[in-house]
């Protein structure tokens, strides 16, 4: 009996949803953030994967969950560097020569921005904040489709703090509503080449990235209160809905942004 679920097993995981498709994950800090539930999401659905970190310092945080995975590649990329973000897709050209799907999922924003004001928001801090959370996915997207000759899926992560005023959210909310409209133009203009561009947005979510936050606490409180569910999602149920969206089964859906946040966004 256990031979037999382990032939099993074994099947699904080279028939899986994802199979024969290569994909790009950008964004993982460790084994709790929202990239590495995405990333176990696509490997257990059969994809090839190319996995990026940030600088030696985060290597170690993120090489165990590459490693986990199976990934092919691991590539260090500062997306504020673009020769690392060259070097990436040029590594993924010479491995397998075409890309299935890339997931964009990053952000940042000075400290002191983060924590201020929007009116109060520096030059700088808004600038940095928008290239490094809104810009480097369009860079990116500009860098896959040369490599998605057949057609492909790119993904990045919202949040509800784009569409609505969420309190302590700042100059973030801006920038991600940047991002959104972002996706719904690059939807338009890569369609006639059958890439498709969406974003996921979901509810908070306790990850590193996100305790940068001030009261952050407070936040996932409400979320949780206001969710239709009454509860948190996590980052297996976002993985599930990026693994969707990687998929063929998705053909049909581009310049959406995809709520995974157990109804929180319906309600004020």
């Amino acid at each position: 009996m256990s031979e037999a679920i382990g032939k099993e097993t074994e099947a699904n995981s080279v028939t899986g949803e994802l199979a024969g498709k290569v994909g790009l994950v950008v964004g993982i800090a460790n084994d709790k953030s929202i990239a590495a539930g995405c990333a176990r999401a696509f490997a257990e659905a059969g994809a090839e994967l190319a996995i990026t970190y940030l600088n030696e310092r985060a290597r170690p945080h993120v090489a165990p969950v590459s490693e986990a995975l199976g990934a092919q590649l691991l590539l260090p990329l500062d997306l504020g560097d673009d020769a690392q973000l060259a070097a990436v897709f040029e590594a993924v050209a010479q491995k397998w020569g075409r890309l299935d799907f890339l997931l964009h999922s990053v952000a940042f924003c000075p400290r002191e921005d983060l924590h201020g004001r929007v009116v109060d928001c520096s030059r700088d801090g808004f600038a940095q904040a928008m290239d490094i959370s809104c810009h480097s996915f369009i860079r990116m997207a500009r860098a896959a489709e040369p490599l998605m000759r057949d057609g492909g899926s790119v993904m990045t992560v919202s949040y509800y703090g784009a569409e609505k005023v969420v309190d302590h959210y700042n100059i973030m909310g801006p920038v991600k509503a940047a991002l959104e409209a972002a996706t719904r133009y690059m939807a338009a203009e890569l369609g006639a080449a059958d890439i498709r561009v969406n974003a996921l947005s979901p509810g908070p979510i306790a990850t590193r990235a996100a305790s940068g936050i001030s009261h952050f606490d407070a936040l996932i409180d409400d979320a949780r209160a206001r969710s239709a569910e009454g509860r948190l999602v996590t980052i297996e149920e976002v993985g599930a809905a990026a693994r969707f969206l990687a998929s063929d089964g998705a053909a049909g859906m581009t310049g959406n942004i995809m709520y995974v946040d157990a109804g929180r966004h319906i309600r004020m």
